[in-house]
């Protein structure tokens, strides 16, 4: 495989050379490969200036995905994309054409739309976008969306009839590709729901503490059973300081700025997170979130829960335009001496959760910003909890575990044959 140069001098893997530019004798000389001009795409933009000077020009590049069931490896996937540009378009593959392909979505379209959006480091966002990169597709991308190159993983990704949904770019020279991240997959998350599906429906308790001990410490174990989400691989995630902080901000807030706090467990982080999260962030100046510790969440909504741990929650809400910085491991109560220590003006919470039995009675964690007068509760825009998610799962099991059981046969191929990938 022939590597080229790209934009700025590094490589790019996936395709013949479809371009040469050679400066001899003060003149530029360009050259295009057959396989270049006989499919006819329009070559990247050099933006080459006279005798061979460069003009500053946005390097434009472009990611599609279903997205569905979204998580912090989507965003990793995101991140690292726009690192090879300067703005990032993403396609959003329509609830039809992920049907025909992979089986039903967990999530409908309108709801991956606020997801996708809501990621800091999208810059434009192209709804119904086709699974598979077709000819067409590819010369409104190029000509009417300017963009240069198209990115995805380094894990295959298949038409039903086996061949690659990016050939097509690879061909023209227009491929770029990035590491897929570790850990995480939205067949793993949707297997965990099944697993828990089950041991929910057996009424074992201690099979509840046990798998939800397994989704917190990200044991990389595969669980062989006959039920709900057979053969299910638990995902063996591996927090590291340097992804937390490729996922952070890195600022703090101003000395006057008006600091906002919300906090939850944002298990399986949904467009009803990302739309509180909005209106959070615009009562203030810098949203603070806390995301509250396994233990806690397995104590107010039970054994079973949470179905991601705290390392991947924090980095989901991390990933969130709206956000300016999280509290790993929130306390459950707010109390005085954390609203001085952060400087927080403002604690919210809104009308739509899954633990506000505290509203009923015995302990409310509220109570102090109450008392101070820095309490607001926030209508909820989306009637959407992790509860509503999780029973879209059960509603269609058959459905999804089907669809696991397909895609699991891919997932084992990738572990058993993955090499190592330099980058991130």
């Amino acid at each position: 495989m022939v590597s080229e140069l790209d934009l700025d001098g590094g490589l790019i893997g996936g395709g013949p050379r479809v371009l040469a530019a050679f400066l001899f004798g003060g003149i530029v000389v360009l050259g295009a490969s057959m396989l270049g001009l006989y499919h006819g795409f329009p070559l990247p933009q050099l933006g080459l200036g006279p005798v061979g000077m460069r003009r500053k020009k946005k390097v434009r590049v472009y990611m599609d995905g279903c997205f569905d069931m979204m998580h912090y490896g989507h965003c990793n996937a995101l991140r690292q994309a726009r690192s090879l540009g300067d703005e990032l378009v993403v396609g959003v593959v329509s609830d039809e054409e992920i049907t025909a392909n992979k089986g039903p979505p967990v999530t409908p379209l309108r709801e991956r739309m606020i997801m996708v959006g809501a990621v800091k480091w999208v810059d434009e966002v192209i709804p119904d976008a086709p699974y598979a990169i077709t000819k067409e597709f590819m010369y409104k991308l190029f000509n009417e969306y300017n963009i240069d190159y198209i990115i995805h993983g380094d894990d295959p990704c298949l038409l039903p009839d086996g061949t690659d949904a990016y050939e097509l770019a690879k061909r023209a020279g227009r491929y770029k590709q990035i590491k897929r991240t570790e850990g995480v997959s939205s067949t793993d998350i949707v297997g965990r729901m099944l697993l828990c599906v089950r041991e929910r429906s057996s009424g074992d308790s201690n099979s509840h503490s046990s798998l939800q001990r397994q989704f917190s410490h990200g044991h990389g174990q595969k669980i062989e059973d006959r039920g709900y989400g057979s053969g299910t691989r638990v995902s063996h995630f591996l927090p590291t300081s340097r992804r937390i902080v490729q996922f952070s901000n890195g600022k703090g807030p101003g000395p006057d700025a008006r600091i906002v706090y919300i906090d939850g467990a944002f298990d399986l982080f949904h467009a009803g997170h990302v739309e509180i999260l909005r209106i959070a962030r615009g009562l203030g100046d810098f949203l603070l979130v806390g995301i509250h510790p396994d233990q806690i969440v397995s104590s107010n909504r039970g054994a079973h829960r949470p179905i991601m741990n705290l390392h991947e929650r924090s980095l989901s809400v991390l990933a969130c335009r709206y956000v300016d910085e999280v509290i790993i491991g929130a306390p459950w109560e707010v109390s005085k001496d954390m609203i001085t220590t952060f400087n927080i003006s403002l604690v919210v919470h809104g009308t739509i959760a899954e633990n506000n039995d505290f509203q009923k009675g015995k302990c409310d964690p509220y109570a102090v910003p109450i008392e101070m007068g820095i309490y607001r509760q926030l209508d909820s825009p989306l009637d959407l909890t992790t509860s509503t998610i999780i029973k879209r799962i059960v509603s269609n099991h058959e459905a999804y575990q089907k669809r696991n059981e397909k895609k699991a046969e891919s997932e084992r191929r990738y572990y058993e044959d993955k090499t190592y990938v330099a980058g991130d």
